[in-house]
């Protein structure tokens, strides 16, 4: 999506908004040499869009698939053949409303908000109205960028398509990224019983999130081990079908999140894919998450975190001229839970 002109001038705030900014830039796919900064137009919302003053921006796995242009499904989908189709990368966002495109009436100029963002790595960033909601005054705002995608990502593995109860026992595989963070603790405050999979250097922060045990990958295949699991939710993307489902009770729920792994065509897109098609063969169930981007799928994370029961984990902070560097250390795994890029001052 890109900015539009509206029909009529937005309402702005008092301060005036510069016509252009000093924004990361990215006109081909690659790794992180890929991105620069330049100097391009203040984006103007359209209908139904707000322009916000990006306070702070999220990087999650999806910001490096959006970069790298990979796997190539991607590209076929809709983000753009031979060069990202939005130029300026970054969409987990909190900052404040500025102006408010045509057809806005549930936010005002000057609010806090949380969401999703078009071109976050910037100043300012367009985004839908539908994809934002007010950030709690208690929620500092480094935690706020990282909050939509990730959480709203995690609850839907949970709750909607994991259908976790209390008593069960769930694995998650990838527990120590930004997507595994809240899926351990939407489950443990679901009052299930967790596993967390993930390094042995990243063992303590899996055990503060909430889980009971934890599995070094580097020396303990989980696929091997006799446990069987009621609920595996899968972010890792490495372990064959059989081998997941191998883990799991015969009625248990296996959850594929992302696209990890696989080849640079499809990914691990092709796993889910086939977990989706065997689902109704087998007595397992199989699915895989689509989450929808909208303020209802946000919503029940902001309420988890403000009833306590959800932290987000924030791994690493950085500057506007270090997204970069974020970009590669996620890349690496160097990174606990998320990474944040600090815009400017809340």
């Amino acid at each position: 999506m890109t900015a539009t002109q509206p029909s009529t001038p937005p309402a702005t705030a008092t301060r005036p908004v510069p016509a252009r900014m000093h924004a990361v830039v990215q006109d081909r796919y690659g790794d992180a040499d890929a991105l620069r900064f330049d100097d391009i137009a203040t984006p103007v919302p359209g209908p139904g869009e707000v322009l916000l003053e990006v306070h702070a921006a999220g990087v999650n796995r999806g910001t490096w698939h959006l970069m790298t242009g990979l796997p190539y499904l991607m590209r076929v989908m809709g983000f753009g053949l031979r060069r990202p189709a939005q130029r300026v990368p970054g969409t987990d966002v909190a900052g404040r409303v500025l102006a408010l495109g045509d057809g806005v009436t549930d936010l005002n100029v000057g609010e806090e908000v949380l969401g999703i963002g078009i071109g976050a790595f910037a100043p300012y960033a367009v985004a839908r109205a539908d994809k934002l909601v007010r950030r709690p005054a208690g929620l500092p705002v480094g935690q706020a960028a990282v909050v939509a995608i990730s959480g709203m990502t995690a609850y839907a593995a949970v709750h909607t398509e994991g259908r976790v109860q209390a008593g069960q026992r769930v694995l998650v595989l990838g527990a120590s990224g930004g997507v595994g963070s809240y899926v351990v603790q939407l489950s443990r405050a679901a009052g299930a019983h967790v596993t967390g999979v993930a390094s042995a250097a990243k063992a303590d922060h899996v055990r503060s999130l909430g889980a009971e045990r934890v599995i070094d990958y580097a020396s303990t295949d989980p696929t091997t081990g006799p446990e069987r699991y009621d609920l595996v939710i899968d972010m890792g993307g490495r372990h064959p079908l059989r081998h997941l489902r191998r883990m799991l009770t015969p009625a248990g729920t296996l959850v594929i999140v992302g696209g990890e792994g696989g080849g640079r065509v499809t990914g691990g897109f092709g796993r889910q894919l086939r977990a989706a098609a065997l689902d109704r063969f087998v007595s397992q169930r199989l699915v895989m998450i689509m989450a929808a981007e909208h303020r209802d799928a946000i919503a029940p994370v902001v309420a988890a975190i403000e009833a306590g029961q959800v932290t987000p984990a924030v791994g690493a902070t950085y500057p506007l001229e270090a997204v970069a560097d974020a970009l590669s250390d996620l890349a690496a795994g160097r990174v606990r839970g998320a990474a944040v890029i600090t815009v400017r001052a809340a």
